[in-house]
């Protein structure tokens, strides 16, 4: 019997979801807020968790690559928010899957079993890692090496360094990267995305001639140079 944490500070959504997936045969586990769902998916380890991005001590975009430290975990979004930028900024996170709500029921299990059966079975790689030149990015670790060396990044670097390294060799707006790494709370300015690519230019190449690692689009966004 897989273990479901369903994470929301809806009662009623809590206990819709609740009724719907021990029907289906899962052991169902809850959490109302952040700081519940990290202590909860450390103690219960969950074999998927749904996720609601709205909650009320952190926004949910913020939570996700911390529930996905443990990487056999799936993470479905299920969520009220309908833009685009969204389900990109939680699918670049690393979301198995994003349900709007309001959801069918059926299709919200579908989803499910799709995001169980990638998870298990060893089909996953050990780890998700890209590499750019002489560096590593292992996404789920959060490590980066440059040759034997790690290079020891915070945790916004981090973030905005995974949407890059998703998107290596192409380019990604400065909206879509913003919406990736910062949480809606966190009312982002581009001066703080600059100052972050900045500080990930120094870090990641020595000496660190501009736009060596991390090319700049004129007015539109990074690029992650994949040449190398």
């Amino acid at each position: 019997m897989a273990r479901i944490l369903v994470v929301d500070d809806e009662v009623a959504i809590r206990r819709l979801l609740r009724n719907t997936l021990e029907r289906a045969g899962y052991e169902v586990v809850e959490a109302g807020n952040a700081r519940d769902a990290l202590a909860t998916a450390a103690g219960a380890h969950p074999a998927a968790i749904l996720l609601d991005l709205g909650l009320p001590d952190r926004d949910g975009l913020s939570l996700l690559p911390l529930l996905r430290a443990a990487r056999d975990t799936a993470v479905l979004v299920v969520s009220a928010r309908e833009a685009t930028e969204e389900k990109v900024a939680a699918l670049d996170l690393g979301a198995a899957d994003f349900v709007t709500k309001p959801f069918d029921t059926e299709e919200l299990l579908a989803r499910l079993r799709v995001a169980l059966r990638h998870r298990g079975g060893g089909a996953r790689p050990e780890a998700e890692a890209i590499r750019v030149g002489a560096l590593v990015i292992d996404l789920d670790r959060r490590i980066v090496r440059r040759g034997d060396e790690e290079v020891h990044l915070t945790r916004k670097e981090h973030d905005v360094l995974a949407v890059l390294a998703r998107h290596a060799g192409r380019v990604v707006t400065h909206d879509r990267i913003i919406a990736a790494a910062w949480s809606r709370e966190e009312d982002p300015r581009i001066d703080y995305l600059r100052i972050v690519i900045r500080n990930l230019r120094s870090k990641l190449e020595v000496p660190a001639p501009v736009g060596s690692v991390i090319a700049n689009e004129l007015g539109v966004g990074y690029r992650l140079r994949s040449e190398g």
